[in-house]
């Protein structure tokens, strides 16, 4: 596991362990996202970095494999003329270029392979951002509908002067609050449900995808 994969694991978990301990989770949350669009923001720019690098880095090797085929071609030239001396100097100069060559190509493959782990970072936060977002709206939404079920008790509720009354409205007042521990609750096991439940969805829309473009070609044969 990649040194960028561990701190997003760490980012989750403290956002686990802070919904634990806070009394606004939707602060929290917010505080999350914001955090996790500045992340994707700067990996998108180191993104754009990495690939001008990879640009250049292969433009370099490459260039290298044709000097190395060019000084080989008059080697041979030199060599048919009977210039000895000649194709010896070519030859010294395309060791140079082969040597060059390689140590392009060893950079080249080490920095397109960072570039991949960063791509799929930034996947993933794209990914978690998404669905983090979603169920802070959906939570948002739970509990404006208890607010709004609280003000609805309390402006049409029963009055208090029966001991009745008040059994009834502790009644209420405990199934709300059952309500938000609820929400709270599936907040706190968010983090840890969202990664396993994107990649078996992520997974399982691809694999239908392919029967379905299977099954057209079937068809069309």
């Amino acid at each position: 596991m990649s040194v960028m994969k561990r701190v997003r694991d760490m980012t989750v978990a403290t956002l686990n362990d802070r919904l634990e301990k806070s009394e606004d989770p939707v602060r929290v949350i917010d505080q999350f996202l914001w955090s996790t669009h500045q992340e994707i923001v700067q990996s998108e720019q180191l993104e754009r970095q990495y690939s001008t690098h990879n640009d250049s880095l292969y433009r370099q090797w490459k260039d290298a494999e044709q000097w190395m085929a060019k000084r080989e071609d008059q080697a041979l030239t030199a060599l048919k003329a009977g210039e000895e001396y000649a194709a010896k100097l070519a030859l010294q100069e395309k060791v140079t270029h082969e040597e060059r060559a390689i140590r392009y190509q060893q950079l080249y493959e080490q920095s397109r392979h960072e570039l991949n782990e960063l791509e799929q970072l930034l996947q993933e936060l794209r990914t978690e951002y998404r669905s983090v977002y979603d169920r802070r709206q959906f939570y948002v939404a739970r509990m404006e509908s208890l607010r709004l079920q609280q003000r609805l008790n309390a402006r049409f509720g029963p009055g208090t002067d029966d001991p009745s009354n008040l059994f009834r409205k502790l009644d209420d007042r405990l199934t709300d609050i059952e309500l938000e521990t609820r929400s709270l609750r599936d907040l706190r096991r968010m983090g840890q449900e969202t990664v396993l439940r994107v990649g078996t969805v992520v997974q399982e829309t691809i694999d239908r995808e392919l029967q379905q473009l299977k099954h057209k070609l079937q068809q069309g044969s």
